[in-house]
């Protein structure tokens, strides 16, 4: 039933003396073993910790989504709320669509864009946006050539959803009224 290494096709017999050299090179060398086996960044980065804000500052959120989600504080505590709720995917898909835009490169574009869509978009996504059906099908005809702006029109229901009304219910939350005492 074994044929030998002869067999395996070529790239198989390539990884394993990839492996066999890896693993000869840590028996050797038991000092710097980890560093062949995890890659890690000289200076471990930290991510940058969001300022709480100042009751002032968190008071004109009350009025105002757009406020709310340029403050990194507010946008954290916000998705919070909305976590709590069981309903975060819409600030998820918005943050998505955020950071869609910044892409450059046309395909990262596109795997970008396929990703969006199957995550948030398509009927019976696992994180499906509830939008109306003409929004749902402009958003697919975008699809065929990705741009900056193809899920412009998604992004602006799902805002408006979240202004009328995630936003009135977090301004009600705990996590709020703590942050404007």
């Amino acid at each position: 039933m074994c044929k030998g290494l002869a067999a395996l096709p070529h790239t198989c017999l390539e990884r394993a003396k990839e492996i066999k050299t890896k693993l000869g090179t840590l028996l050797q060398k038991p000092d710097s073993a980890i560093d062949l086996i995890i890659p890690y960044p000289e200076k471990p980065e930290k991510p940058a910790k969001a300022q709480k804000p100042t009751p002032e500052e968190a008071f004109q959120w009350r009025n105002s989504l757009e406020k709310l989600l340029q403050n990194p504080y507010g946008l954290a505590s916000f998705r919070t709320f909305l976590q709590s709720e069981f309903s975060e995917e819409n600030i998820e898909f918005w943050i998505a669509c955020e950071d869609y835009k910044k892409i450059k490169l046309p395909a990262k574009m596109e795997e970008k864009a396929k990703k969006i869509y199957e995550e948030f978009v398509r009927s019976e996504a696992p994180k499906e946006v509830n939008i109306d059906h003409f929004t749902k099908s402009v958003t697919m005809k975008n699809l065929v050539e990705p741009s900056v702006s193809t899920f412009d029109l998604a992004q602006k229901r799902i805002f408006m959803l979240m202004e009328k009304d995630s936003l009135p219910r977090f301004v009600r939350s705990n996590i709020y009224q703590e942050l404007v005492k």
